[in-house]
Order: structure tokens, then C-alpha cells, then sequence
């Protein structure tokens, strides 16, 4: 299927390409200069396997089918399935080195993971960089230019740190990453569905190493994403090990185990991929296998028994499309239109199933390894080109907030979050008869405003309460065009004031990337330094609570022990602060809410009584709670 637009760009030197940086395949795309969109081929097709051999002293001899053919001659120095380790730590990829024949090793002093070859530990984003530059190098010799700009696909629950893993993968290449891109939405683009009139689409992506059902709803030129669901670790990938269990049970069965031998598995999972593939388009095949050492195997497999392997496996990314759906309040028969994406939909018996589940049949006229960088490419070239015929869904690079007491920083609107996009937070105040509360708006991804860009602030005029029964609902609002729209209402009073930041807030790339790198690399500590700042808020605001009630009626009540225990825990508490660390705080905060447990019972029944004589508050109790007031606040 082509897809047109209303002009013609103009030839380029240096053109954007697009890149799906798959699991199991990779491939790099262009749109030419007749605006349309197709993929670079190399010597040995289009499709690059994402697969990087290196040799005994850990120097990267190969790259791509060169690499894939070592697979079972080397494999524990030849590399694969590396986008399933992307962002994650020892703990979340527990389950994969099982199935994986090179040794992944917790990073020194760190959660993230590195594979190890030979004498050298990489990264997974320094691997994925390698996969990259041989794209970058195949776009250069298919085009007779340099390429530096990229845009790159991700599946659409890639977490933050799963995308800052794959933008730090495209800047090692030596690329400009112009966006992280979501694949449903290349998807989309690849098929032109977002030039259509208002739909709602599933985008069905079973890949070799993910799967991902993502619910779109297209409309005037957006894309808003309805409701995703899928596994990081479901895809093709799983119905090649299920088929390895089998054939390796087999030949355990005759007297052949190959549990201590990696080439020799290595072997039967390569022919067990060659059967799947073979199994889509006939109802029988067999295979050879030749075993390092002993006599040759033949495997035969027809489709029936395939399909009866497979289908626990097929089953479960079913399931993930009910749950979107349900997430999405939609019913099969709403959907307008259903898109397959990702080598794994070739296989007949998925088809099938996707027909009957959504009540139609799926779109598959283009290659189903070809949709995202399709889409990619077309993104890439709007961005720029400034050809405006389509309007493109953006995302957020950087997370906006508020600042909160103690310099901590609320974050409303996160990073990689799809424009237009609006979300509100409620704060409140943390001292007696505030008249104002301060609107400190922030970009970036760090914990404390300290780290983050000032954007705006102003201030909103509320009626004078006592701590904790005012209420402020701040807005955030990204438009379309980018532009941050901030409002602040008093719940009680209706009172608004509002602000206007206009697109991209006065960053260039370079200022957005060092903030990103910066966020990245001083993750774990600006946790730590968020913690210690919360704990203090919450410390001083209870100090404050306890000396109020110790000058009150309630305090005049303890006796002269209990005063003094009440007096050196809140000096205690105080002195935890130069700690600069968040469990002492807390350890000494525990200890004076155990020793102001009368003072509070006693102040309670001071204010009962109180309360009982009080014209305001029968007024109060007659209205009754106000349940909104249950809900956890932050204290601007």
C-alpha cells in the first residue's frame, strides 16, 4: 500500500531515517524525496538480525546474518534477544538467563545488568549501539549520504527507563534520536489510518521478544491511545523455546541429552525456527540437524501439532487484547479497523484467532516486519521536513510538576507522556491561616526542584485555614501545539488564576538530552535526596502539630515527665535532620508519635469540646464530611 501526501519534499542531504530496533530482526527506513516511504535494503535483504558476535577477548567481530550464522558454532560469544534486557535489573531478567547461552552479570555497585564476553562487560544500550551503527552504516551506503538523525520505535509500555536504554543506544551509534517513538502508532502511520476519518484501531504486535495490543482512536489528525496491555517477555521467541522443549524431550526420550551442550542447542532452536517459518505457508515440514559429535537428527513437525505447541502461547496475548478492550470500555465491534505488526502475525493459526476475537479480518497487505520502521520513516520526515499534511501525536520529553514544600518536586504531567494531554493534583497547605499558595512550575525528571528548569510561578490567593484544610487542584494542560496551559482553583472559594508556557520551553535538544543523561545517572541518589526531604516535610509539619498542642489546653494537662519525654523527642527529631538521611528521620519521628499518643488523645477531646460549643462547627457536621478531603494531599 502507498502512502501519498498533498507535496513533494525536496531532496536531502541529510535525511531522518527511521529504525524499528526489533528483538530478533531490525531494519532501518527512509521517506524518499517523491514522499513515499520504503525500506534500505542491503547485500543480504532488509531485514538485520538483531545479533552480535564478538570474539575470545570480547571485541565485536559481526553483526547481523554474518553474526546469526556463529549462533550455534559460538554461542556464548554471540548475542541476541539483548532488547529484552533493555532498562531492566538483575532481578527482572531472572527468568531469561535461563534461556539465554552468554552470561548476563549484575553491574558493580548498580541493579542494571551487563552481558560479559570474554574480558569485557557491556551494556545492553552499548549492544543495542552496535546493532544501530551497522543500520546507520547501511542507510549511508543505500543512500550516498550521511545519516545522523533517527527516529526510533519502542513497544508502547516501554517503560522510562526502558526508552532512556534505547535513546542512549541510538546516541552511542553516533545518532541524533529525534523521537522515541511507540510502535502502534508507527503503525497507524504506515497504513495511513490517521488520514482517514475518525477511528478507533488495534494495533496487534507480536514480535520475536515482545507483544503488545495497543487501542488507538484517531481523530482530527491525533492519535490518542485508548489503553495498552502486553509482556516484555512474550513473543515469538517463547514458541521457539517451546518447540526447542519438545524436540530436546524427544531426543532425551531416545537417549540423547544436549542439556550441557549450548552449540549443539543452539542447533536445534535454529531449526525449530526454520520449522515455524516453514509451518506458515505449508501443513508439513521436516529438518536436518546436524549434532557436534554424533550422528545427524531429523526433526518433522505438520501444522496441527505446531499450531497444538503454540497455542498456550497464542492464547495469552488473546487474553491481553480482552484486557485492553475492557480497559478501554470498548467492545470487539466497536473497533474500526485491526492492524497486525511484528514477524509472529505471519503464522496462520494467530491470524485466525485475531479474526475471531475482534469479528473481522485484520490488515496485513504490507509486511507485518516492515509496518513500524514504515511508520517511523513517515514520523522522521515530518519531523523534518515541515510537511504539515499529517499532524502527529507527540510526547513529552521531559516530566512537568510543582514544586512542594521542602523543595521536592510533584510531577503531574511524565515524561514520554502523549500530547494533548491534561492531569490534575490536589495540594494543600501544611501551615495556620496561609493566605496564598505558591504555583512553582518545573521541567525535568529529577526529585528536587533544585535539579529541575524553572518554567513559571505564581500565586493564588486562598481563604486563611488551619494547616491541611485548604485545597488547591492544580491543572496541567499540554496542548496540541505544545503549549503548557497551568491552573490553580481553590476548591472552597472557585478562585482561578492560570499561566501560559510556550512550546518547548526555551530548551534546545542538547539542554533536553543533558537533562535526561542527568536524570539517568543521578537516579538512585535523587531518590534518596527525595526521601530525605519528604521525611523532613513530614517531621517538621508534626513538630510544629506537638509544640502547637504542648502551648495549648491539651499540653497543660500532661504532667511534667511526659512534657520533658515529649521535649527531647522533638529535639531528637530536629537533630536527625543533619543526618541528611530519610530513616533516621523516620526512626526519630516513630518515637515522638509514641510519646505524644496522650497529648493527642487529649488534645482531641480538647477540641470535641470545643467544637461542641461552637456555631461554626454545627454547621460544619450538619453539611457533614466532605470525602474528597480523604484523598492523600501534598503540601504546597
Amino acid at each position: 500500500m502507498a502512502i501519498t501526501f498533498g507535496a513533494s519534499a525536496p531532496a536531502r542531504n541529510d535525511p531522518a531515517v527511521g529504525i524499528d530496533l526489533g528483538t530478533t530482526n531490525s531494519l532501518v527506513a527512509v521517506v524518499d524525496a517523491d514522499g513515499l516511504p520504503r525500506v534500505l535494503h542491503g547485500p543480504d535483504g532488509y531485514l538485520v538480525p538483531s545479533v552480535v558476535a564478538f570474539d575470545a577477548g570480547g571485541e565485536a567481530v559481526a553483526v547481523g546474518r554474518p553474526a546469526d550464522a556463529r549462533v550455534t558454532v559460538d554461542p556464548a560469544h554471540t548475542l541476541y534477544s539483548v532488547k529484552r534486557l533493555m532498562g531492566k535489573d538483575a532481578a527482572e531478567v531472572a527468568s531469561e538467563l535461563k534461556l539465554l547461552p552468554y552470561s548476563v552479570v549484575a553491574q558493580p555497585g548498580s541493579a542494571a545488568v551487563r552481558v560479559r564476553v570474554g574480558a569485557r562487560d557491556y551494556t545492553p544500550p552499548e549492544l543495542s549501539a552496535i546493532v544501530l551503527r551497522e543500520l546507520k552504516l547501511r542507510a549511508e551506503a543505500a543512500l550516498g549520504c550521511a545519516v545522523r538523525r533517527a527516529v526510533i520505535t519502542v513497544p508502547a509500555y516501554f517503560n522510562d527507563a526502558q526508552r532512556q536504554a534505547t535513546k542512549d543506544a541510538g546516541r552511542l551509534a553516533g545518532l541524533e534520536v529525534l523521537r522515541i517513538v511507540n510502535e502502534p502508532t508507527a503503525a497507524a502511520l504506515a497504513y495511513g489510518l490517521d488520514r482517514r476519518p475518525e477511528r478507533r484501531i488495534a494495533v496487534y504486535d507480536f514480535g520475536g521478544g515482545t507483544f503488545d495490543i495497543s487501542i488507538l482512536y484517531l481523530h482530527a489528525g491525533l492519535t490518542e491511545v485508548l489503553a495498552t496491555h502486553g509482556d516484555t517477555r512474550l513473543g515469538g521467541d517463547d514458541i521457539d523455546h517451546a518447540l526447542v522443549s519438545v524436540a530436546v524431550g524427544q531426543l532425551r526420550a531416545a537417549g540423547v541429552d544436549l542439556a550441557e551442550d549450548a552449540a549443539a542447542l543452539q542447533g536445534v532452536r535454529k531449526a525449530m525456527i526454520e520449522l515455524k517459518i516453514a509451518l506458515s505457508s505449508a501443513q508439513f515440514a521436516q529438518v536436518l540437524v546436524p549434532l557436534p559429535g554424533r550422528a545427524a537428527v531429523q526433526f518433522a513437525l505438520d501444522r496441527a501439532q505446531f499450531e497444538a505447541i503454540a497455542a498456550p502461547i497464542v492464547d495469552r496475548t488473546l487474553t491481553s487484547c480482552q484486557q485492553a478492550l475492557r480497559d478501554a470500555g470498548l467492545q470487539p465491534g466497536d473497533l474500526d479497523e485491526v492492524v497486525l505488526v511484528g514477524g509472529s502475525t505471519r503464522i496462520p493459526l494467530v491470524r485466525e484467532r485475531v479474526a475471531t476475537l475482534f469479528g473481522r479480518a485484520p490488515h496485513c497487505e504490507l509486511d507485518p516486519d516492515c509496518v513500524v520502521a514504515l511508520g517511523a520513516a513517515v514520523q522522521a520526515d515530518i519531523l523534518t521536513t515541515g510537511r504539515r499534511d499529517q499532524l502527529l501525536l507527540d510526547v513529552m520529553p521531559l516530566s512537568l510538576g510543582m514544586e512542594t514544600m521542602g523543595g521536592a518536586v510533584a510531577k503531574i504531567l511524565h515524561r514520554n507522556s502523549p500530547i494533548p494531554a491534561t492531569a490534575t493534583e490536589e495540594f494543600t497547605t501544611s501551615v495556620d491561616n496561609q493566605t496564598g499558595v505558591v504555583v512553582h512550575v518545573v521541567q525535568g525528571d529529577r526529585e528536587l526542584v533544585a535539579d529541575c528548569r524553572s518554567l513559571a510561578r505564581f500565586v493564588i490567593p486562598i481563604a486563611p485555614l488551619p494547616a491541611g484544610l485548604a485545597r488547591v487542584a492544580v491543572t496541567f494542560l499540554v496542548d496540541a501545539n505544545g503549549i503548557l496551559h497551568v491552573t490553580a482553583r481553590d476548591v472552597r472559594t472557585g478562585l482561578e488564576k492560570s499561566i501560559e508556557v510556550q512550546p518547548s520551553y526555551g530548551l534546545t535538544d542538547a539542554e533536553v538530552e543533558a537533562m535526561l543523561v542527568a536524570a539517568f545517572d543521578n537516579a538512585e541518589q535523587d531518590v534518596a535526596r527525595r526521601l530525605f526531604v519528604d521525611a523532613r516535610t513530614e517531621a517538621e509539619t508534626l513538630i510544629a502539630a506537638t509544640e502547637r498542642q504542648l502551648a495549648g489546653p491539651a499540653g497543660a494537662r500532661l504532667d511534667a515527665d511526659e512534657q520533658a519525654d515529649i521535649a527531647a523527642c522533638v529535639a531528637s527529631l530536629r537533630a536527625s535532620f543533619g543526618s541528611g538521611q530519610s530513616e533516621v528521620v523516620r526512626a526519630a519521628q516513630r518515637e515522638l508519635n509514641e510519646a505524644t499518643v496522650h497529648l493527642a488523645e487529649l488534645g482531641f477531646a480538647t477540641a470535641i469540646d470545643e467544637l461542641a460549643h461552637s456555631a461554626a462547627a454545627e454547621a460544619l457536621l450538619a453539611r457533614g464530611p466532605d470525602p474528597a478531603s480523604a484523598k492523600p494531599q501534598h503540601h504546597a
